[in-house]
């Protein structure tokens, strides 16, 4: 009794009997001992087999045969001898060797085995799995019945459903999906490939410990079930006619695949694939059913990663438009997906600044100041959101908002002067919370005019902006209003429905305007 152990004692350990007479070895299917590896000849090398022991001769092979390191043409053998064919290395054994390696287990496969111990449902999964297989099936449980064995598949699909339900990152529920997977099915690679912007790539790759991982899939593979978007057995790679010419499978060594869609919706956004490197006929039709519904279970926990993550995002997009605009503004920018862009639109720019704020600051400390504003700030800017309007920016202790961007609406002029007129009556309040030896005052300015407004500076950061000239003299007006005052221009003025008292001014020279402006006290008190 004769045999060739390839790998001998290793994860994929493949044992080949020999028969009397001549055994031919090589990577096509012709040869008694058939290995696809890119290493060896199509017929690399003949063993023959006697009574008295074996001659191995080489074939005239590329790569070359040897026998225990030393490369021969012809060479005879007795007792046991490893052969190296090309990159593989075989062990023969004779007569009682032989006998032995055909029932020892192999002293060096691991088998896949995961920590769980932190997980308390995964090491419930655990123990629902055993080491019990029915024929051609690489399920593990700890049945043997049909009936018995439906059942514990249907436990387990719940119980992975559980598992997968809790939200994470994309990638950290791949992982887990991955984790899973090989923890049920005794696999040799398993990988979760993702569509993306360069096509579908490898997101996860896992595989026992020793085999080799410099590539993670067959191409052709993952190919054919996502053009025919259907779950797929290969039982036997080497001899399935929808892999002819599969340069990946030689290359690889893959003996038996399984590979299922991802599939939430309508749409495949990836495949589930796994394994064997060992033997065909590893893999049969009940692993498939099951890798099919485990794929499912997938799909729906990678949805919900993605909804996840839409939801996260969504979140942070909020809170920075919070920064800028009102609640009615953001639900309108949210819901129609409505874009920051450069507009151009007529605007009431509000400015407002603090009278004295130099002299002030001169005698407060430092982090007294920032108190102050503190204070201050958040109560103006709930004064501008509650009556529609755009908090551009804080510049030092000036306020600037503006109405009519990004949304224009018929009376942005009169909800731009109720808010600066809410804003002089809320001093009142600050000063009380303040406690200062002089009570703080606020002057403001308004204007009305075309601006360019929109989103300046880089996708990450959101500093929504109005430019023009109608912001400049804005900030003009303000300079020119003293102590309790809200000026406006005569433009802002002309939409006012009567609401408050107007009194016209003298012309005043402002800087950067060539004419004096005409402008309009609010009588707010």
């Amino acid at each position: 009794m004769a045999k060739l152990i390839l790998n001998r004692g290793q994860s994929d350990e493949r044992i080949f009997p020999l028969r009397e007479g001549a055994n031919t070895i090589g990577r096509t299917k012709n040869n008694d001992v058939f290995v696809l590896h890119k290493s060896l000849s199509r017929a690399h090398a003949k063993l023959v087999v006697t009574a008295e022991g074996a001659i191995i001769e080489d074939l005239g092979s590329k790569n070359g045969t040897f026998v225990d390191g030393v490369r021969v043409d012809r060479s005879a053998l007795r007792g046991a001898h490893e052969i190296k064919c090309g990159d593989l290395v075989f062990t023969y054994l004779f007569d009682d060797q032989a006998a032995a390696a055909t029932v020892a287990k192999p002293t060096g496969a691991p088998t896949m085995t995961y920590d769980v111990g932190r997980d308390p449902m995964r090491r419930s999964l655990g123990q629902m799995l055993g080491s019990i297989k029915g024929a051609g099936t690489v399920i593990n449980l700890q049945a043997t019945e049909p009936e018995d064995r439906a059942r514990e598949k249907l436990e387990i699909l719940l119980k992975v459903s559980q598992l997968l339900s809790s939200p994470g990152e994309i990638d950290e529920v791949l992982s887990r999906i991955l984790d899973l997977l090989c923890d049920i099915l005794d696999v040799d690679r398993g990988v979760v490939l993702m569509t993306g912007d360069e096509g579908l790539e490898p997101r996860v790759t896992k595989a026992r410990p020793g085999v080799p991982t410099r590539a993670t899939h067959s191409r052709q593979i993952v190919s054919y079930v996502m053009d025919h978007g259907v779950a797929a057995l290969f039982a036997d790679t080497q001899r399935d006619e929808r892999l002819a010419g599969g340069a990946s499978i030689v290359a690889q060594s893959i003996m038996g695949a399984m590979c299922a869609p991802l599939k939430p919706r309508d749409e495949i956004v990836g495949v589930l694939y796994v394994d064997n490197l060992v033997r065909p006929h590893q893999f049969g039709e009940e692993d498939l059913e099951f890798l099919s519904a485990f794929a499912n279970q997938a799909a729906i926990a990678l949805d919900n990663a993605v909804l996840s993550a839409k939801l996260a995002d969504e979140a942070v997009a909020r809170n920075n438009m919070l920064r800028f605009f009102p609640a009615s503004a953001i639900e309108t920018i949210m819901k129609e997906g409505a874009a920051l862009g450069a507009i151009d639109t007529e605007a009431t720019v509000l400015f407002s600044d603090i009278s004295g704020y130099t002299a002030l600051s001169s005698t407060l400390a430092p982090r007294d100041i920032i108190t102050l504003l503190n204070a201050y700030f958040p109560v103006m800017a709930d004064i501008v959101f509650r009556n529609e309007g755009t908090l551009e920016k804080y510049i030092g202790d000036a306020l600037l908002a503006v109405w009519g961007a990004p949304f224009a609406q018929e009376d942005d002029s009169v909800l731009a002067v109720r808010a600066a007129v809410e804003m002089q009556r809320a001093m009142a309040a600050i000063n009380r919370q303040a406690a200062l030896p002089q009570p703080l005052r606020i002057h403001i300015g308004i204007n009305s005019g075309p601006v360019a407004a929109g989103n300046i500076g880089s996708e990450r950061y959101l500093q929504y902006a109005t430019i023009g000239d109608a912001t400049n003299v804005a900030s003009r007006i303000c300079g020119v209003a003293k102590n309790d005052e809200i000026l406006i221009d005569q433009r802002t003025a002309s939409r006012l429905t009567g609401e408050w008292p107007l009194e016209q001014l003298e012309p005043v020279a402002v800087k950067g305007k060539s004419q004096p402006l005409q402008l309009v006290r609010v009588q707010w008190r």
